[in-house]
């Protein structure tokens, strides 16, 4: 099958639309499918003859204020490489912008299209601008309606997109790559080097910017005895440094590097409330680490209230505070919850993943052909 994958963020970018897209294209290859990625051009992006399938980078600029994310510029080339490829399927990741254009692009070519749901675009409207839900809203159904499926990564998602009038959403969540994070990478070194007093070392992954409210680990860094480790980066990090005094700040890391620090926390604790699935929170189950998380999106589905971890009320630092120190002071139960985590996830492999993807593809790939017939 010759499946476009017209995606909004795409390696070396790093982020979930990002790495979601790519999974999906190694998860293509691997079941012999030929995808081609169309995904704004970027500083650092590989030449499009590099890496496991062909990439067609559009012209892009990055966004005010937040250059890490990049906007495609209107271009014929989408349209012309879905026809010029033969494409069967296109897929949408997180489609708003170029996305929007492969949407219509699909529609004239009459290609069917499943748009898949990754980025709550109105909670980061209310964040940014403190307006602009409504437009939000209206773009994400006007693309989405137009599919012939949407994917949603939970069940919150999932009841959302249905509440705002998109039709067709069924359920598709994401995997993990649980050889790479498991609680066997712990290092010792690093933890020595992070908590040189033996702290207990909490964590938080991911982007730096306010949407994701690191700010509300400054109760955190108050707590005796409790060293913060934040890794990532992003528009919020000098605000930050000064919000959370005595946390580490490790910047980006990726890889092996990360799987390590991952394995080498006490306690991971997530922060943003606008999270359609949150991959760290299942990066961290798969690393044998207990989860703080906000009652809140993806992390309802992932989190089980004193199993494997603890919600709590979106945008409260106390709450997480209290958490936190709960945890600090039971070290059996953080074991405890950390195997439980890392046996939840041990079935949601990207391939069990993939495979559902594909699955998805064959029912819109059915419908279509049994509507012609």
């Amino acid at each position: 099958m010759r499946v476009v994958i017209v995606t909004e963020s795409f390696p070396p970018d790093v982020n979930g639309v990002a790495h979601c897209a790519a999974q999906t294209v190694r998860h293509l290859l691997r079941r012999g499918h030929e995808p081609l990625v169309i995904a704004p051009a970027a500083p650092g992006a590989p030449p499009e003859a590099d890496g496991p399938c062909p990439v067609l980078r559009v012209r892009s600029l990055p966004l005010p204020g937040y250059p890490q994310v990049r906007v495609a510029l209107p271009s014929r080339r989408v349209a012309a490489a879905l026809s010029a490829y033969g494409a069967e399927l296109v897929h949408l990741a997180s489609p708003f912008v170029l996305g929007a254009r492969g949407m219509a692009a699909a529609a004239r070519l009459g290609i069917p299209a499943v748009a898949v749901y990754q980025t709550d675009l109105a909670g980061y409207a209310r964040t940014y601008v403190g307006a602009g839900e409504g437009t939000a809203w209206r773009r994400i159904r006007a693309v989405h309606s137009a599919a012939d499926r949407t994917l949603a990564p939970s069940t919150a998602a999932r009841r959302e997109l249905t509440r705002h009038g998109v039709p067709r959403v069924h359920l598709w969540p994401r995997g993990v790559d649980t050889a790479r994070f498991r609680p066997a990478h712990a290092d010792a070194a690093l933890r020595r080097r992070l908590a040189p007093g033996g702290e207990l070392l909490v964590g938080y992954v991911g982007r730096l910017a306010p949407e994701k409210r690191v700010d509300l680990l400054a109760g955190v860094c108050g707590l005796d005895g409790v060293r913060v480790v934040v890794v990532g980066d992003g528009p919020s990090e000098p605000s930050l440094r000064a919000a959370l005094p005595g946390a580490v700040f490790l910047g980006r890391r990726t890889g092996d590097e990360l799987a390590r620090i991952f394995a080498s926390l006490d306690l991971f604790v997530h922060t943003g409330p606008y999270e359609t699935f949150c991959q760290t929170v299942q990066e961290a189950m798969a690393s044998g680490v207990p989860v703080v998380a906000p009652a809140a999106g993806g992390p309802l589905d992932l989190v089980r209230p004193g199993r494997t971890g603890l919600l709590v009320p979106p945008d409260d630092a106390a709450a997480v505070r209290d958490a936190v120190w709960a945890l600090a002071a039971d070290p059996a139960l953080r074991a405890a919850y950390g195997r439980a985590g890392r046996a939840a996830v041990e079935g949601r492999t990207w391939e069990a993943v993939g495979d559902r993807l594909i699955e998805h593809y064959g029912a819109v790939l059915g419908g279509r052909t049994a509507v012609a017939a």
